[in-house]
Parts: structure tokens; C-alpha cells; sequence
């Protein structure tokens, strides 16, 4: 469970470096909803 967590932490910290370097607020949202949804399958598969 602690390494799920680190690696959340992670990503949500890669996310904002990102989301400054982009500075698109439309864009972000949509890469946001995107990465969500492949993260979710990719994490659910069976």
C-alpha cells in the first residue's frame, strides 16, 4: 500500500511540473481526463 501511495505522490507531482511548463488550462484538463481513464485500465485489468 506504501508503494501505491509513493507512486501516486509521484505522478501528481509529475502532473503539476507539467501543468506548469504547459500553462493551457483546456489542454491540461483534457490530458488530465485522459491519463485518468488509461491509468484506470491500466491499474483494473484482469
Amino acid at each position: 500500500m506504501r508503494k501505491l501511495i509513493g507512486y501516486t505522490v509521484l505522478c501528481i507531482a509529475f502532473g503539476m511540473l507539467f501543468m506548469v511548463i504547459i500553462q493551457r488550462v483546456w489542454i491540461g484538463l483534457i490530458l488530465i481526463a485522459i491519463f485518468v481513464i488509461v491509468g484506470y485500465n491500466l491499474f483494473s485489468c484482469d
